[in-house]
C-alpha cells in the first residue's frame, strides 16, 4: 500500500513539473510571437498615426473645435495610456499609503488633466497639410517596458519634432510616459506631487487638485 502510494505521489509530482514547464514555454513562446506580430515600435507608431491623422480630417472639414478635439483624445488617445502605471509612478512613494478612492482620484486627476494639455497642444496648429512620422529603429528593451523615439513632421517642418513614448506591454503595448523636450510628463507630475505633499500632505493636494477639475469643467 505504501509502496503504491508513493508511486502515485512520483507520477503526480512529474505531471505538475511537466505542466509548469509547459506553462512557462508557452509563456514565453506567446511573449516572442506577439513581439513579432505587434512589435512596440509599430504600436507607438499605430498609436500617433491613427490620432494625427483623426486631426488632420477634423482639420479639413473645419471641426477641429475643442470639444472635438477633446473627443478625439479621449476615443484616439486615451485607451492607449496605461494610466494606472502613470499614477502610480507619478505618485512615487505615496502611493502604498494612499485607500482606494485616492488612488482613483489621482488617476481621473491625471487623465483629465493630460486630455486638456493634449487639447491645446492639438488645438494650436491652425492647418495640418502633411504629417510625416518616422520612427527611430534603435528601440530599448527591457522585460515587458520599451522605449520608442518618434519624430514628427508636420506640414513639411524641415526640424522633426521628437518625441519618446516609454511603454510597457499588458494586453497589448500601452504608454505610460511621454517625454517631449526633454520633459517627462509622469516625472514632471511627481515632482509636483512631492513637493506639495511634503508641504501640505495629500488630503490638500486632493482638495487642490478638484478645484483644477472644477475649472476644467467651467
Amino acid at each position: 500500500m505504501l509502496k503504491t502510494l508513493l508511486i502515485i505521489l512520483s507520477i503526480l509530482s512529474t505531471n505538475v513539473a511537466l505542466a509548469m514547464d509547459a506553462n512557462i514555454n508557452h509563456a514565453s513562446a506567446n511573449s516572442v510571437i506577439a513581439d513579432i506580430i505587434d512589435p512596440p515600435n509599430s504600436a507607438a507608431l499605430n498609436i500617433m498615426v491613427s490620432a494625427l491623422s483623426s486631426l488632420k480630417e477634423l482639420k479639413k472639414q473645419n471641426k477641429a473645435s475643442k470639444e472635438n478635439v477633446e473627443m478625439l483624445i479621449r476615443l484616439k488617445l486615451l485607451p492607449n495610456i496605461a494610466m494606472g502605471v502613470s499614477t502610480k509612478i507619478a505618485l512615487d512613494k505615496h502611493w502604498e499609503e494612499l485607500n482606494i478612492q485616492q488612488k482613483q482620484f489621482f488617476q481621473h486627476y491625471i487623465s483629465e488633466s493630460l486630455i486638456q494639455d493634449y487639447v491645446g497642444i492639438l488645438s494650436s496648429y491652425e492647418k495640418l497639410d502633411s504629417i510625416q512620422i518616422t520612427v527611430d529603429p534603435k528601440v530599448k528593451r527591457k522585460d515587458n517596458k520599451a522605449i520608442v523615439k518618434l519624430y514628427i513632421s508636420i506640414n513639411d517642418d524641415p526640424k522633426p519634432v521628437s518625441v519618446t513614448l516609454k511603454m510597457i506591454r499588458l494586453n497589448a503595448w500601452h504608454v505610460y510616459d511621454i517625454v517631449f523636450s526633454g520633459v517627462s510628463v509622469v516625472k514632471n507630475y511627481r515632482a509636483q506631487f512631492n513637493s506639495y505633499i511634503k508641504r501640505k500632505g495629500v488630503d490638500a493636494l486632493i482638495k487642490k487638485s478638484k478645484k483644477k477639475l472644477d475649472k476644467h469643467k467651467k
